[in-house]
């Protein structure tokens, strides 16, 4: 059986109707548990996310949320959206838009459980849904489980998804091979790394604000130039979601999987990495840190997603596939599976010649963040693993096998890179959503204490 076969069914297996609809449930059960927080504390998150913090204990709210923000806001926002429009039509957009609002709260929870079971570090506050499954469940094997399986997700298989976006879109636009622009990605991600958390906070807070606030100009610049077709892009948007367009009605299921599956990928809503980077920072009370998360997927999904989608849809360079395969729109300049290219397009429809060198280097900044984000996550899990000398060997040895992956990624096919992606994080939402809906009145006791005060 060729590597493809394996790592399809894997992903059917780990990706099955039930994961998708726990998710959905989840973020629902948990926005009426905390009276929808993430409507009523709009203005606090703000505050939260602004307000002072930091020490030599762990870093500052707004550091954290630069952090997982540069997790969240990666190749998905790109690639992954382009991807759900392909297989699930215009209408996986709308379902994106539902997994980021009932997943804020899902973020909130997840984030402030972090805060409330972290544990201290020499490097500075450490934990995650590992911590908080042992601490608040106690089940320190299901602990060990997550953080294993968060080390080999994050560590391995998800930096090949970004590697992988990079190296397409830079060979899209320039006359560079995936070989050498994986190496090349590789080589300035060491650079960080090695510096440890510090560091990464740095440069987080300096490069995820910019490229975001930069990518979201340049879209809306494209919007703007076809508005004409925005509303007519918004009708195909809710009617594709509930399967009544009639170039896509036969893809009703793939439609919505699509649309939860890329928007959890992206936003990371119930996939516990948030709740790790939450658990680092120092700050006053553990519902703050849980609001500023939980902004973090607002602005991921109904912002940067969000851009993306309408740039493609209202330029139409974008291509439909049946489950078969059969093509059910074609607007992209060619049917293969490079998705990148149909933002490409996109942004050269209103830039001509602009467009595909405009997104490989929105895709090396997205790209490098995010990986630069999995890296946190996985040296979290290490050191809540291990200790001592054995801690700081498996760290290089995750060091060097995170840059081996972002080489390996840049090489592969993307349809297998992705399946990779998926299944890592299928399996650490799993864990993670059954864990916090049964830890949820702690993180909503949080929650009364911090409105009282």
């Amino acid at each position: 059986m060729r590597m493809g076969n394996i790592v399809s069914a894997v992903n059917d297996i780990v990706w099955n109707p039930a994961l998708v609809g726990l998710l959905i449930l989840a973020g629902l059960y948990l926005s009426f548990r905390t009276r929808f927080v993430q409507v009523r504390k709009f203005s606090t998150m703000l505050r939260s996310l602004l307000s002072k913090g930091g020490s030599d204990k762990g870093i500052s709210s707004f550091e954290a949320f630069c952090i997982a923000l540069s997790g969240r806001v990666g190749t998905g926002n790109i690639v992954g959206v382009a991807t759900a429009i392909a297989f699930g039509g215009p209408g996986a957009v709308f379902w994106m838009w539902v997994v980021a609002f009932f997943g804020a709260s899902t973020a909130f929870v997840e984030s402030t459980l972090a805060q409330i079971y972290k544990f201290p570090h020499h490097s500075g506050y450490r934990g995650g849904p590992f911590s908080f499954i042992e601490k608040g469940l106690g089940l320190r094997w299901l602990g060990v489980v997550f953080a294993i399986v968060t080390v080999i997700g994050t560590g391995v298989f998800l930096p090949t998804v970004q590697a992988n976006g990079v190296s397409t879109a830079i060979q899209n636009s320039f006359p560079v091979e995936p070989l050498v622009s994986g190496i090349a990605l590789a080589l300035v991600l060491g650079l960080v790394i090695i510096g440890g958390v510090k560091r990464i906070a740095k440069v987080a807070t300096i490069v995820t604000p910019f490229m975001a606030a930069g990518y979201i100009l340049i879209s809306l610049v494209v919007v703007a130039f076809h508005y004409q077709d925005v509303p007519a892009v918004l009708g195909a948007i809710f009617r594709g979601a509930f399967g009544m367009d009639a170039a896509c009605g036969g893809i009703i299921g793939s439609t919505i999987a699509m649309g939860v599956k890329r928007g959890i990928f992206s936003n990371e809503a119930g996939q516990g990495t948030g709740a790790i980077v939450s658990a680092s920072a120092d700050v006053p009370h553990p519902a703050q840190q849980g609001l500023a998360q939980a902004f973090s997927v607002y602005v991921d999904t109904l912002l940067v997603c969000t851009a993306t989608a309408l740039m493609i849809l209202t330029s139409g360079t974008y291509n439909i596939f049946g489950p078969g395969g059969e093509v059910l729109y074609s607007g992209a300049p060619e049917l293969a599976n490079n998705y990148v290219n149909y933002t490409q397009s996109a942004v050269d429809s209103v830039f001509a010649g602009f467009g595909r060198q405009f997104v490989s280097v929105a895709m090396v900044f997205f790209a490098f963040s995010t990986i630069m984000a999995y890296y946190f996550y996985a040296e979290s899990s290490i050191i809540y693993l291990l200790h001592g000398k054995a801690e700081k060997i498996a760290i290089r040895v995750l060091q060097a096998l995170m840059l081996a992956a972002v080489i390996f990624g840049a090489v592969r096919e993307a349809d297998v890179v992705w399946q990779l992606g998926d299944i890592g994080v299928g399996l650490m939402a799993w864990i993670t959503v059954i864990s916090i809906l049964i830890l949820c009145p702690k993180a909503l006791s949080a929650l009364k204490e911090y409105e009282k005060k």
